[in-house]
């Protein structure tokens, strides 16, 4: 998972996003599918990336964090607030 992380801390830098907080965590309870990455948004459902990988995190940042738009094929699925 530290890879993950380093490649979303490194994207989320290289970008600028300022507003973006990145965090480390422990396992959520579905430990098969990690890496885990979650997205939450301000007024949005969170959104849960399985199996993550450092290339998948680029696409990530720029579709869902930078444009708010969920790239579906690798999420486990969302729930509200």
């Amino acid at each position: 998972a530290r890879p993950v992380l380093k490649a979303l801390v490194e994207e989320v830098n290289k970008r600028n996003l300022q507003h973006v907080i990145v965090s480390q965590t422990g396992c959520i309870g579905i430990c098969e599918y990690e890496p885990i990455v979650e997205v939450y948004r301000p007024g949005e459902e969170k959104v849960t990336y399985i199996k993550m990988t450092p290339d998948k995190v680029s696409r990530i940042v720029a579709e869902h964090i930078v444009n708010g738009n969920a790239v579906t094929e690798y999420a486990i699925g969302s729930r509200g607030k």
